[in-house]
């Protein structure tokens, strides 16, 4: 116990007195872009002015914005969650083939192998480690906050999630995947983003993840991504399998989404490929007894004069089809907005080039549910 509140200490004092380059805040997911490269530095107009500061590297970034946010987590699995940060792997720029006609994306290895005369569409992107950590999406601490509220149902367990299967859909991102299977978790994500399946190929991104050396009780977890459309893909179901304790899907699953207000471009919708009845049946079919699903959405506001579906971010299914399905419902598009707006204001998400009104822009809500 002394070691986790060394390390919450840790945590905590690296950010005083530093000033923290601000990441993107979280945007909702639209269909895949190639991702833009670094832009190179501009050069020294004097040489003999003080250097710039070395750009941080993504995972500093993320143990500063842990410590930031971590005094507004209070349960054992957030605070472990944050604190897990220390631990992320430092990796290189990846480089990735993009075909941006098809939105198709490979590895080198699979764009090697392909004949000569079909490489001509496709460009090589070097991604840096803020774009391995960050995507297009944002932090992926802003999952502390869905964390934090799947912990408070386990206030006996200090860590909620060792030797737990969770499955995330539309990750996003591979930050908080491996953060919660240093904690122990048998972690799945699955995407339909063609970038972060090529992205996320090399062999140490998935599999054993080693135990964050946290506590005691820290045990070592596992990683698996798979890319597809669950459920609606059944090879991909059936890899996934059953028996999850938490089920979390971030802004991914939100009523304008599936059910927009207004005709909208199909581009800007999420296609779950089965209708509302058959999505919740395998929901409730992945879940143990006593699982708890999460649905928690961050929107902004909705604007006047043009219909944004990513503005609704209520719940996609009616409450009657969860309960007769099998769920007990906890809550039903709570409001989180105030906890969002300290998150984003922790994050900084009211500074920068474009900073975000958290008062009028920034909403949340969630749906908590416990599988009977």
């Amino acid at each position: 116990m002394h070691r986790f509140a060394a390390l919450v200490s840790f945590v905590l004092s690296s950010t005083l007195g530093i000033a923290q380059e601000t990441p993107t805040p979280p945007t909702p997911p639209t269909p895949p872009t190639p991702p833009t490269p670094p832009t190179a530095p501009a050069a020294q107009a004097d040489a003999a002015e003080t250097p710039p500061e070395p750009e941080r590297h993504a995972v500093e970034l993320l143990r500063r914005e842990a410590g930031r946010v971590m005094s507004q987590m209070p349960s054992g699995g957030a605070r472990r969650f944050l604190i897990a940060t220390t631990f992320l792997p430092v990796v290189d720029p990846r480089t990735i083939h993009w075909d941006k006609a098809a939105r198709r994306a490979l590895t080198p290895d699979e764009f090697a192998a392909l004949p000569d005369s079909d490489k001509a569409t496709f460009e090589a992107r070097t991604l840096d480690d803020k774009f391995y950590y960050y995507t297009r999406f944002g932090t992926p601490l802003a999952y502390a906050r869905p964390i934090e509220i799947l912990s408070v149902q386990t206030p006996d367990q200090p860590n909620p999630f060792a030797k737990k299967r969770l499955f995330d859909f539309g990750y996003g991102t591979i930050g908080h995947l491996r953060l919660l299977a240093s904690l122990g978790a048998d972690v799945h994500g699955v995407e339909v983003d063609p970038v972060l399946r090529a992205l996320y190929s090399a062999p140490e991104d998935t599999g054993i993840v080693e135990a964050a050396p946290i506590a005691p009780d820290t045990v070592e977890g596992k990683l698996t991504l798979h890319h597809g459309s669950w459920p609606s893909d059944a090879t991909l179901a059936k890899a996934v399998g059953e028996g999850f304790d938490f089920f979390i899907s971030k802004n991914v699953l939100k009523r304008g989404y599936i059910h927009p207000a207004q005709e909208v471009d199909k581009r800007l919708l999420v296609d779950l490929g089965v209708d509302d009845e058959t999505y919740v049946k395998a929901l409730a079919a992945l879940m143990k007894p006593g699982g708890l699903v999460l649905i928690y959405n961050l929107s902004p506001a909705q604007k006047p004069d043009a219909y944004i579906p990513w503005a609704d971010g209520r719940c996609p299914f009616d409450r009657n089809l969860l309960e007769k399905t099998g769920f007990e419902v906890l809550a039903y598009d709570a409001d989180d907005s105030d906890a969002a707006r300290k998150m984003g204001q922790a994050f900084e998400w009211d500074q920068g080039e474009k900073p975000m009104d958290l008062a009028k822009d920034l909403f949340a809500t969630y749906t908590l549910l416990r599988r009977r």
